[in-house]
């Protein structure tokens, strides 16, 4: 009965089963009446063309109940009518057609019919496209086949299907049917309908949405994935259409939506699946309405292993890190638990390349960088942070959500999916069930500042692991960090719980007329979390990723963060952290200077030849910050032919921009903008041993340290006036013809405080970021205490030996303030209290009489010689404390000598009642550590001035 032309339509569709390819067989002019046949037959389930009364019809055909034929564009079809469950056929032998499409081959039998049922599809078949044709229902199947091919075939098609479905009933019914191939021909129809942009939306279209969604788990729960993968997309397509969709799925839709999810996480090759479902969950965040935290928690750990999932596609990733992102923002302290969790992640995934690469031997090292103590010191504390870290997020998640470990009712846990990832499953395992540790804001505000740091020095120097960190949502992470204020609401609401609970106790006392020292509850317990720490490290990260090419196109293209950081830079919000502040601007010189096409092989990579001083764009790196961020970004930009790249009007910038910043003359830090000129000088500081960027420059109270004796790892943090620098807060304005730096380096006495790089390193690190950040470009004097002479000393000898040219022509004066030229006693003594049983190697660089020290120190000399370098040194003259004992008493030595801190070359100032420590903290501007280091600044200056008029 079946035509040929049938078994070749069915034929070209096995064999094209994808959605994707599928071509469509009808003609792109449809009858109209064949149209509304069509779709009469889905609507009401089957045919009835032949519905006769008896046998004895004068027709001349015997006919046979519930079956109709007719042709549809020269196609004749075969339809039983849906609800029969038996076919009354006579004995007369009639021949039909099985038709089966197994394996992606269409099989044809004829056999004889002898019973009158027909006989259902075999278990054993493999479930393909077409198994519907081998049962009784056959109309509707090919109906909705037919309405399919001609959707796809032309715009005029798809407008007489919508003209004769205008409810979209027809489209609904198809969809909520229970054959395969009636679902997934439903499906391509209401995809087509869709898609078609000059349609009005049917009224029935949330129902398709609901019926696509139910399929599509369906279809991934039975591992149909085809089916899923056309189910799912076209159910993205009715939500991007139709606002009404999304409401449908915000109420009975996110279930199905999140099973579909778990069900494809640890399947390959599902990757548009994932796509989808994140497209549709990023469309449900962006509503006026968040979802609410309860759900976004139970999303959260989907979200994550998307983000960590190699196999996913860019597009889900950065779309899972968006919506994240709008989880934070939505419920602030409420979503640490997931920002913590995020961060603990990232530092996990690091950890685990750096050990991968490791044990293959793979890993190349980048170029003048090599392996050392540091790198271990990092990975082991990095560890150890990240095992704090899950702990933490445990905690609080515990403590918001009230669950209790051990418990086996988790699925009434809208972060158990979370917890269940590593780290935190293992720290929920080893809580203690019975007494679990209370949640703290600051401990958790601690574990927080901890990862970030470890983040920070695992990828300072290792461009590959930025790169990585960075596409993990990092940005997206750090910004929500900078600009929230999530834990200082922790604190605050743990404040709120301690007075209220506090409260209950005090009337209970009353009541009882129990003494109140019974109340144990005290808000004013409750410590302070150490917000502006974690802000001033999440700048510091936030720096070191703003060198990449992605990460600068991700933050110029956020106004509100460039606004931010613009903000915190200039001072126009209580951002009182000047590390962070020069973050800030680092971060905005990094992002918005444009420079010339093919200046630069990478924006990411650090200068290894004098070619690189071609470039227009300094390159500000971690170990550098800037004494006056205050001033605008021209200000701190090199002179070789920069310019800030254009913005949106309302983008980083305050009323008038930044841009226009000189012309408007708006006051910055109390200095007229238009009176800043492009500095003509660079004035770097370098901190020595166990110093600091900024706390090595304060202001003394006086220049001994005889009232702070400890340790001399720690004397120099608790030296001077607590925030008070003076280059920033006296040079400054004293030698406004200079850009000013200071830079970080890490120290240590002993091995027992942690890793420290040996001083050829060191002074290797600094110079590839100095010459980066453009320092060396013009006349530049570094200023240095202790060590940190010898730094330079060794960083000029290397810009020697690596022809760096313009950066040692460049640098005319040196002033020292109690440099060991020639070592110092600190390294002699035989530590008999057992402090420096392990010497860190910069230490044992500083021993008296080192071959090293005198030939760094000729090298030097030489250059001043020959009047290519001014030279000022400064002496201490008072023992500094080192070890303070029992009764006052304390052992104290001169760490540099006068011998040793005298160069034997240019000037020498004697420094009267001075200790080691303070040789570098002026009292005021007249004591002659200020006063001398001002005048060798102007004096060198106008050389320079005169040379270059001359």
């Amino acid at each position: 009965m079946l035509v040929a032309a049938l078994m070749d339509i069915i034929t070209s569709n096995c064999d094209n089963a994808d959605y994707l390819s599928f071509q469509p067989l009808l003609p792109a002019d449809a009858d109209t009446r064949d149209i509304a046949a069509v779709i009469e037959v889905i609507e009401q389930g089957g045919m009835h063309f032949d519905d006769h009364e008896d046998d004895n019809s004068n027709d001349g055909d015997r006919g046979l109940k519930g079956i109709g034929i007719k042709v549809l564009g020269g196609t004749t079809i075969l339809g039983f009518s849906r609800g029969n469950n038996s076919l009354e056929l006579d004995n007369s032998g009639v021949d039909m057609l099985e038709v089966s499409c197994n394996s992606r081959r269409l099989v044809v039998q004829q056999t004889s019919i002898e019973s009158p049922l027909v006989e259902k599809l075999s278990p054993s078949a493999v479930p393909g496209l077409w198994d519907d044709l081998q049962r009784e229902h056959v109309a509707v199947p090919f109906a909705t086949w037919a309405l399919a091919n001609w959707a796809i075939a032309s715009d005029l098609n798809r407008t007489r299907i919508q003209d004769l479905d205008s409810d979209g009933h027809a489209v609904a019914t198809a969809l909520k049917a229970s054959e395969r191939t009636v679902k997934w021909h439903g499906a391509l129809v209401a995809r087509a309908l869709l898609e078609d942009q000059n349609l009005a939306l049917a009224p029935s279209v949330p129902d398709w949405c609901s019926s696509l969604l139910s399929t599509a788990s369906q279809a991934t729960e039975n591992n149909d994935i085809p089916l899923g993968q056309l189910s799912l997309s076209t159910f993205l397509l009715s939500m991007t259409r139709c606002n009404d969709s999304k409401f449908v799925i915000r109420q009975r839709g996110l279930h199905p939506l999140r099973s579909i999810a778990k069900k494809i996480e640890n399947h390959n090759g599902q990757s548009s699946m994932k796509e989808s479902i994140a497209s549709a969950l990023s469309l449900l965040y962006a509503g006026e309405v968040p979802l609410s935290l309860e759900e976004s928690q139970r999303w959260s750990g989907i979200l994550l292993r998307w983000i960590f999932d190699k196999s996913v596609s860019d597009k889900t990733q950065l779309t899972a890190v968006k919506i994240l992102s709008c989880i934070l923002e939505d419920y602030g302290p409420a979503s640490v638990p997931i920002s913590q969790g995020w961060l603990a992640l990232v530092l996990s995934e690091i950890l685990g390349d750096n050990k991968a690469q490791n044990s293959k031997g793979t890993a190349q090292p980048e170029p003048e960088r090599v392996q050392n103590p540091v790198d271990y010191h990092n990975a082991s504390t990095a560890t150890q942070v990240l095992n704090q870290l899950g702990s933490a997020v445990v905690k609080l998640a515990s403590a918001q959500s009230g669950y209790e470990p051990g418990s086996d009712d988790k699925d009434k846990v809208p972060l158990a999916d979370f917890l269940s990832l590593e780290p935190f499953a293992t720290a929920l395992k080893n809580m203690n069930k019975k007494n679990p540790p209370k949640f703290d804001a600051a401990d958790s505000a601690s574990a927080t500042l901890k990862g970030i740091k470890a983040l920070a020095e695992l990828c300072s120097e290792d461009g590959a692991c930025q790169k990585r960190i960075a596409g993990l949502g990092t940005l997206s992470l750090l910004r929500h960090i900078l600009l929230a204020d999530d834990y200082e609401k922790l604190a605050a609401i743990e404040a709120y719980d301690a007075s209220r609970i506090r409260e209950v106790q005090d009337k209970n006392v009353s009541a009882s007329n129990v003494s109140s020292t019974d109340a144990t509850t005290d808000p004013s317990s409750v410590r302070v979390a150490p917000a502006a720490h974690i802000r001033r490290h999440a700048g510091r990260l936030l720096t070191i990723l703003s060198l990449l090419p992605n990460s600068k196109k991700e933050i110029i293209s956020d106004d509100v963060w460039c606004k931010w950081l613009e903000d915190c830079a200039s001072g126009r919000i209580p951002c009182n952290d000047i590390k962070l502040k020069s973050y800030c601007r680092l971060t905005l010189l990094n992002i918005l200077c444009s420079e010339s096409p093919n200046t630069r092989r990478g924006l990411d990579e650090y200068p290894d030849s004098e070619s690189e001083y071609k470039r227009n764009c300094p390159q500000f790196g971690d170990a550098l910050f800037l004494l006056n961020p205050e001033l605008p970004l021209e200000v701190h930009l090199d002179n070789s032919g920069f310019r800030i790249s254009t913005v949106p009007r309302d983008s980083c910038k305050d009323d008038e921009g930044i841009e226009d910043a000189s012309e408007t003359g708006s006051s910055v830090d109390g200095t007229e903008a238009s009176s800043k000129e492009a500095p003509l000088m660079d004035v770097v500081f370098v901190h020595g041993l166990r110093g600091g960027p900024f706390n090595s420059w304060r202001i003394a109270d006086d220049k001994s340290s005889t009232t702070k004796a400890g340790l001399v790892e720690s004397i120099d943090e608790d030296a001077g006036k607590e925030g008070t620098c003076w280059p920033r807060e006296w040079l400054a304005a004293d030698f406004p013809q200079a850009r000013f730096f200071t830079v970080k380096y890490k120290t240590n006495l002993t091995q027992w405080t942690g890793a420290s790089l040996p001083l050829q390193e060191v002074s290797s690190m600094l110079l590839r970021k100095m010459v980066a950040a453009g320092i060396g470009n013009r006349p530049v004097i570094f200023v240095t205490h202790s060590m940190g002479g010898l730094v330079v000393k060794q960083l000029l000898y290397q810009a020697k030996l690596n022809n760096y040219d313009n950066f040692l022509n460049n640098t005319v004066g040196l002033v020292f303030y109690s440099c060991p030229h020639f070592g110092s006693k600190l390294a002699d003594m035989p530590w008999r209290m057992g402090l420096v049983f392990r010497p860190a190697p910069s230490i044992g660089e500083l021993r008296s009489g080192s071959p090293r020290l005198v030939e760094l120190n000729d090298f030097v000399r030489q250059r001043h010689n020959k009047g290519l370098l001014d030279v000022l040194s400064f002496s201490e003259t008072q023992v500094t404390p080192i070890v303070e004992g029992y009764g006052g008493w304390a052992l104290r030595m001169e760490i540099v000598p006068i011998e040793s801190a005298y160069p034997g070359f240019g000037e020498l100032v004697v420094l009267p009642s001075t200790d080691h420590i303070n040789s570098c903290k002026p009292v005021n501007k007249n004591d002659p550590s200020y006063a001398e280091t001002l005048a060798f600044l102007e004096k060198n200056f106008k050389l320079r001035l005169k040379g270059a008029e001359s």
